[in-house]
C-alpha cells in the first residue's frame, strides 16, 4: 500500500487544517527540521568562505587601515560566528513554530518586507545595509517566485487557511535576509567586512533555496498536502518590491528638480526656431509637393486635404501600437543602431501611408509646420544614433522613443523652445544617466532596466496624457537620488583611499629607508631578513600611520631592528653569548607583538618563534637536532618586501616614452578638466569604460577616476593623461544637454549644403 492510500499519512484535502491539531504539529515539525537542516549546512558554508575572501581583499587592500580593518573583521568573525550561526537559526526555527499564531507576528516578519526598509532617513552606514539587502531580496523573490509560491500556499493550508505569503514565510528571501542581518548585529567589524559577509550569505544561502522549496514542496505534497496545485503565480505577486517615495517626498523631489534647473530656464531665442524654419524649407525647396512624372520631370501631385494634427496623432498611435505589441523591448545587437537609423528616416513615410490607410488614399505631403516637426524630430533621434556621448546601448533604447516624442512635439509645440519642458528634461535626463554607463558599472542592470522600463512605459502608455512625462521625470529622479547617494558614499570612500595610500606610499618608503640603512652592507641570515623586510616592515608602515614618526612605539620599533641585526652577529666569549641570552626574551616580546600587530596567525608566530629559537641556539654553540633545522621559508608569501610592493604597484599601462609638450592641447584639456567631468578609456586589450572625475590630489596632482557607482576605475598623474588623450585612448565626453547638443547638430547640418545642391 502506497502513502497516498494511508489514512494515517495523508492529510484530508480541505482547504484548511485545523491549527491545534496533532497532524500539523507533525508536518511543521516536517518543514522546521528540513529548513533547519538546510540552514545550518548554508550558513555555514557561507562563513567557511569568509577567512578567505577577507584575506584576499586585505591582499589588495590600497592602504594599511584598509587592511586592518579586514583583519579585525576576520578575528570578529571567527569570534562571533557561533553566536551569529545560532541566533540565526533560532530566529528561523522560532518563526516556523510560531507559524499557526498569526495573531503575534513576530519581530522578523515585521520587518521582513524590502518594501518597508526606509532609504531616506537612516546613517550611511544603514543606508548601504539596507540597499544590500534590498537588493538580495529583490533578486531572488523575482527568481523563485513559482516555487515559493507552492510553498506559501501549502503552508497556508497546514496553518489552519491563514495566508502565508513572501512576507510572511520564514523560509522566504526576505525573512532570512532580515534575521540574518539581525544575526549579524553580534559583530563590530566594519560595514565593509559585513557587506562581504552578506554577498557570500546571497551565494550560499539565498541561491541554494530551490532545493529547500523542492524538498518541503516534496515533503507535503506526499503528505497529501494540495497534490494538484499548479504552479500559478498571481498577477500581482511579488509586484513592487521597490521603495516608494510618498507624496510628500515626491512633491519636495519634484521642487528640488525644478528649482535646480531654473538658472537654465527660458526659451530658445525665437530667432534659432525661426532659422530652423528656414533651413527646413530651403532644403526642401519649391519640389514640394511634386513627383517624378514618366518623363522625368516633376509634376504636381494631386491628394486631398493635408492630414490634421488628429490624424497625425492617430497614426503615430497606431504605429506605436505595433512596437508595444511586439513585446519586450530586446537586448541591444551589433548592427542595431544602422537598422533603427533607417527606421528613423522612414518615418514620415510609414506616417503617410498609415494615414493612407485610415483614409482611403495617401496623401502626398503634410502641412509645412508639421513636416517641419517631423523632421525636427527625426534629426533629434538621428542625432542620438550618431551621439559618441552615448554608449551603442543606451543609443539603441533611446532611439525608440522617436514615435512618443513626435506625439509630444505634435500635442505640445513648444517642446523644442523650453528648456524646462517636461519631455525634453526627461530625455535629457535619460541621456546624462546613460552617459556614464557601462556594463561592468551596471552589474546588477539596475540602471539600464530602469531606462528600458521608462521606454517600455512611453511606448505602453502614452497616449495623449502629457503628464506622463512629469510622472516619470519624477521616477527618474527618484532612482537618480537613491543612486547619488550610494555612489557619493563609495566615491567619498574612494578618495580617502587614495589619500591614504599616498600616505602609505610615504610609509613604505619611510620604513624601508630605515631597515636597509641599519642592514647596510651586513649579509644577514635569510631567516633575519625575511623577518625585517617583510613582516617588521609592515609593523613600522602600520606604527607611522597610527601614532606617527615621532612616537615611542616607532622609537621602539626601530630599537627592536637594532636589536635584531646585533643578534646575528656571533660571539665567542662567554660576555657576548650571555649578553645574547639576555637579549632574546626582549627580541621574542617585541617579536610576537610585532607579528600580532600585522595579524600573523598563532601557529605562524610559534612556528617562526621555534626557527629562531633554533638559529639562536646554533649561535650560542649548542647541539641541533637535524629535525630542528631551519626552513627556508616561514613568513607567508602574502607578506612581500616593501620593496618589491612598490614595483608592482607602478602603474605600466602608460607608455612613459611617449611625451606632451606643456603647450598642447591635450596639457590644456588636462589643466581645465574638473571635478564631475566624464571620460572614456579605450585601452589596448581592454573594453572601453566611462569614468567620471572624481577627485585631484593636492599631494600629487593625480587625477582621480570613478564610475556611476563611485568606485574606482583609475588614477593618472597629469602627463599620464595628456599623453592618452593625444594617443586616442582617452576621449572627453560633452558636458551639456542632449537637447542643446542636438540642436546645435541640427542647425549646423542644415546650413550644409544638401547632395543635390552640390550636382
Amino acid at each position: 500500500m502506497n502513502e497516498a492510500s494511508d489514512p494515517s499519512k495523508v492529510v484530508n484535502l480541505s482547504p484548511r487544517l485545523d491549527a491545534s491539531s496533532q497532524r500539523v504539529g507533525e508536518l511543521l515539525n516536517a518543514v522546521r527540521n528540513i529548513a533547519g537542516r538546510r540552514l545550518q549546512q548554508w550558513v555555514g558554508n557561507a562563513f567557511e568562505h569568509v577567512d578567505d575572501a577577507l584575506f584576499d581583499l586585505a591582499e589588495k587592500a590600497e592602504n594599511n587601515a584598509a587592511q586592518m580593518h579586514y583583519f579585525d573583521g576576520m578575528r570578529d568573525v571567527r569570534k562571533r560566528r557561533p553566536t551569529v550561526e545560532r541566533n540565526f537559526l533560532a530566529a528561523i526555527n522560532r518563526d516556523l513554530g510560531e507559524l499557526v499564531h498569526p495573531q503575534q507576528p513576530s519581530l522578523t516578519n515585521a520587518s521582513a518586507q524590502p518594501g518597508s526598509v526606509e532609504l531616506s532617513l537612516v546613517a550611511d552606514n544603514e543606508l548601504e545595509e539596507s540597499l544590500a539587502i534590498t537588493s538580495m531580496i529583490s533578486k531572488n523573490e523575482s527568481r523563485l517566485a513559482r516555487d515559493l509560491f507552492t510553498v506559501n500556499q501549502r503552508l497556508s493550508v497546514i496553518c489552519g487557511g491563514h495566508k502565508i505569503d513572501d512576507a510572511s514565510n520564514p523560509v522566504a528571501p526576505a525573512i532570512l535576509a532580515q534575521a540574518f542581518r539581525r544575526a549579524l548585529h553580534e559583530l563590530s567589524a566594519d560595514m565593509r567586512v559585513k557587506l562581504i559577509i552578506y554577498k557570500l550569505f546571497d551565494r550560499y544561502v539565498l541561491s541554494s533555496l530551490e532545493e529547500l522549496y523542492q524538498e518541503i514542496n516534496v515533503e507535503l505534497v506526499r503528505a497529501g498536502v494540495l497534490p494538484q496545485l499548479r504552479l500559478e503565480i498571481p498577477h500581482n505577486a511579488n509586484a513592487g518590491t521597490g521603495t516608494r517615495a510618498t507624496p510628500a517626498q515626491a512633491s519636495v523631489e519634484q521642487a528640488a528638480g525644478v528649482v535646480a534647473g531654473t538658472d537654465e530656464a527660458g526659451e530658445i531665442p525665437s530667432d534659432l526656431l525661426q532659422t530652423l524654419h528656414a533651413l527646413f524649407s530651403a532644403r526642401r525647396g519649391p519640389a514640394a509637393g511634386m513627383s517624378m512624372g514618366s518623363d522625368g520631370g516633376m509634376v504636381s501631385v494631386p491628394s486631398g486635404p493635408l492630414p490634421s494634427a488628429n490624424e497625425l496623432l492617430g497614426a503615430l498611435s497606431v504605429l506605436q501600437s505595433q512596437i508595444a505589441s511586439a513585446g519586450p523591448l530586446p537586448q541591444a545587437r551589433p548592427g542595431d543602431a544602422a537598422d533603427l537609423g533607417r527606421e528613423v528616416m522612414q518615418l514620415k513615410s510609414q506616417l503617410l501611408s498609415q494615414i493612407g490607410a485610415l483614409r482611403g488614399e495617401r496623401p502626398a505631403h503634410v502641412a509645412t509646420i508639421d513636416e517641419d516637426t517631423i523632421d525636427l524630430v527625426g534629426m533629434l533621434f538621428e542625432f542620438i544614433l550618431e551621439d559618441r556621448n552615448l554608449p551603442t546601448q543606451m543609443q539603441v533604447l533611446l532611439a525608440r522613443l522617436q514615435i512618443p516624442y513626435l506625439k509630444a512635439a505634435i500635442l505640445d509645440r513648444k517642446m523644442f523652445a523650453h528648456r524646462q519642458h517636461p519631455a525634453r528634461r526627461l530625455l535629457d535626463g535619460l541621456a546624462e544617466q546613460a552617459k556614464g554607463w557601462s556594463e561592468e558599472s551596471d552589474r546588477d542592470h539596475r540602471l539600464h532596466e530602469k531606462v528600458k522600463s521608462i521606454v517600455e512605459q512611453l511606448l505602453h502608455d502614452f497616449d495623449d496624457d502629457m503628464g506622463i512625462f512629469d510622472r516619470l521625470l519624477i521616477d527618474l529622479q527618484q532612482f537618480q537620488d537613491i543612486n547619488k547617494r550610494r555612489s557619493e558614499l563609495a566615491e567619498q570612500r574612494v578618495a580617502e583611499s587614495t589619500q591614504g595610500r599616498e600616505k602609505l606610499e610615504q610609509a613604505r618608503r619611510r620604513a624601508a629607508r630605515e631597515i636597509l640603512d641599519r642592514i647596510g652592507e651586513q649579509k644577514l641570515p635569510p631567516l633575519v631578513h625575511g623577518v625585517l623586510s617583510r613582516a617588521w616592515a609592515n609593523h613600522l608602515v602600520l606604527t607611522i600611520l597610527r601614532q606617527g614618526e615621532s612616537s615611542p612605539e616607532f622609537r621602539s620599533a626601530l630599537h627592536f631592528v637594532d636589536d635584531f641585526i646585533a643578534s646575528t652577529r656571533t660571539s665567542n666569549d662567554p660576555q657576548g653569548r650571555q649578553m645574547l641570552r639576555q637579549t632574546l626574551p626582549g627580541i621574542e616580546r617585541a617579536l610576537r607583538l610585532g607579528l600580532a600587530n600585522v595579524a600573523f596567525q598563532d601557529q605562524d608566530i610559534e612556528r617562526l618563534l621555534a626557527q629562531l629559537h633554533t638559529y639562536y641556539r646554533q649561535q650560542l654553540g649548542e647541539p641541533v637536532a637535524v629535525s630542528e633545522e631551519i626552513a627556508e621559508q616561514v613568513i607567508p608569501s602574502s607578506m612581500q618586501p616593501i620593496a618589491e610592493r612598490d614595483a608592482l604597484e607602478e602603474d605600466d599601462v602608460i607608455d612613459d616614452t611617449v611625451t606632451v609638450p606643456p603647450d598642447s592641447p591635450e596639457w590644456q584639456m588636462v589643466q581645465a578638466l574638473q571635478p564631475g567631468t566624464w571620460l572614456e578609456f579605450a585601452l589596448a586589450d581592454e573594453a572601453p569604460t566611462r569614468a567620471k572625475l572624481s577627485w585631484i590630489s593636492p599631494m600629487s596632482g593625480r587625477y582621480l577616476f570613478v564610475n556611476r557607482r563611485g568606485l574606482k576605475v583609475a588614477d593618472y598623474a597629469p602627463h599620464e593623461l595628456a599623453v592618452l588623450l593625444a594617443d586616442g585612448h582617452a576621449r572627453i565626453l560633452a558636458a551639456n544637454a542632449l537637447f542643446d547638443r542636438a540642436m546645435t547638430a541640427i542647425v549646423g547640418k542644415l546650413q550644409q549644403p544638401s547632395a543635390s545642391d552640390t550636382e
